[in-house]
């Protein structure tokens, strides 16, 4: 497999339709239900969550006391992100690399004017609507320049994971350059043989030779990727989303900012209910060990496709199980001390200088590989930023629109 197929969904396709009727006016005043609230249409493959409360617990297990806190609306992936939406992310950082610095063809380019007058600017720009449609990576007669993004792992050409890194720039929280922007530069490619890694000794060549490559599993969560991949790919994925827009004149200046849940949000969803007194006895079916050596008990060995078993309240697969998932929060066993009664949020960005304990960001969910007690919407776990796992994968959030609810009387 030289290259992995690049893949556009229906996403941006679609995107812009739905979004032109959640922010129209007569829309936005006859909004649909959703669990007896008010809610907005989502962009495809998310769910909205309207404002609410929760019952936040920052301790190590379910015991631990909490606090009521509440979240505003915003939208969150139905799924945890899968291999194939991971691999777009991939394609797009090997061709903007392969025209930037290998090929140099200006005719993969494109000049765009910005601003008016005086404060105008022009960009040389990325023709991405030429390169969608014809890769560089498809061109035989380009193959020599592009042959340095190669390596070879035994008898297989693959992307060099030490080539292909996606720089992008963000306002670091905490540390010496607090509220300073600064630029960081990561390497996308999940990591090689990481389920030999995680389980020496137990056979799992098949899965490191297949596992994000083979279309078999497309459909399955992307892992061994690590916090700061996870963030770089929502950091890539709200540009795309920004970008599909452009021709919107409603909403091509308005800015929409993709990130990793916020400890908070991910356990209001995992809920899925607006007020920590609602009753939820709903019994969740999910992917995880059930004892010592009963992996398979649920219905598979590994991971599932994203979309198994049935959603929750809020539509949502999968918070139980299958994969844990990154937060965007620090850890701190005593983080409730410190955060607001609303949006809660724990932010520190670890530089390479800093110590183990400040590196460490929020797991939460469980995984195939977990027992029951770690499926908990309340447990949390840890795990260092630079460290991938075989069981640990993410999925996006964006804020949204608030819609008052129908507790607001009219005087």
């Amino acid at each position: 497999m030289l290259r992995l197929s690049v893949s556009y969904t229906i996403f941006l396709g679609l995107v812009v339709v739905l979004f032109m009727s959640a922010f129209n006016q007569k829309n936005a005043r006859t909004p649909f239900a959703q669990n007896g609230v008010k809610n907005l249409p989502a962009p495809p493959g998310m769910a909205y969550i309207p404002s609410g409360t929760i019952l936040y617990k920052t301790g190590t297990d379910t015991l631990s006391e909490g606090k009521n806190v509440s979240l505003s609306a915003f939208f969150i992936d139905k799924t945890e992100v899968s291999n194939k939406q991971y691999r777009q992310f991939v394609n797009w950082v090997a061709d903007s690399i392969a025209v930037t610095n290998y090929l140099k063809d200006d005719s993969y380019f494109k000049t765009v004017k910005e601003g008016s007058g005086a404060t105008a600017v022009t960009r040389k720009l990325i023709d991405w609507d030429k390169v969608k449609k014809s890769s560089p990576f498809d061109i035989p007669s380009v193959q020599d320049k592009l042959a340095p993004m190669f390596v070879m792992r035994g008898d297989r050409k693959m992307l060099n994971p030490e080539v292909l890194k996606y720089r992008f720039t963000y306002l670091r929280a905490g540390g010496s350059n607090n509220n300073e922007y600064v630029t960081d530069t990561v390497s996308v490619m999940p990591a090689e043989g990481i389920w030999s890694k995680d389980f020496p000794n137990a056979q799992m060549a098949m899965m490191d030779e297949n596992y994000f490559y083979h279309s078999s599993f497309d459909n399955h969560p992307v892992v061994g990727v690590t916090w700061k991949q996870a963030r770089a790919y929502t950091d890539w994925r709200g540009k795309e989303f920004s970008a599909s827009l452009k021709k919107n004149s409603y909403l091509k200046d308005f800015i929409f900012t993709f990130s990793l849940p916020t400890e908070a949000q991910w356990q209001y969803a995992a809920e899925g209910k607006t007020d920590p007194e609602d009753a939820n006895k709903n019994k969740v079916a999910a992917n995880f060990k059930q004892g010592e050596g009963l992996y398979s008990k649920d219905g598979a060995t590994f991971t599932l496709p994203v979309k198994s078993y049935s959603a929750n309240a809020f539509g949502i697969y999968n918070m139980a199980g299958n994969v844990s998932e990154w937060t965007l929060d620090a850890y701190s066993p005593s983080a409730i001390e410190f955060v607001n009664d609303l949006n809660p949020v724990l932010l520190y960005d670890a530089t390479e200088n800093d110590g183990e304990v400040r590196r460490r960001k929020v797991v939460r969910g469980g995984s195939w590989k977990d027992p029951g007690l770690l499926l908990n919407s309340s447990t949390r776990n840890y795990e260092n930023q630079d460290m991938p796992h075989s069981y640990i994968g993410f999925r996006c959030v964006m804020s949204a629109i608030e819609i008052p609810s129908s507790k607001i009387k009219a005087k």
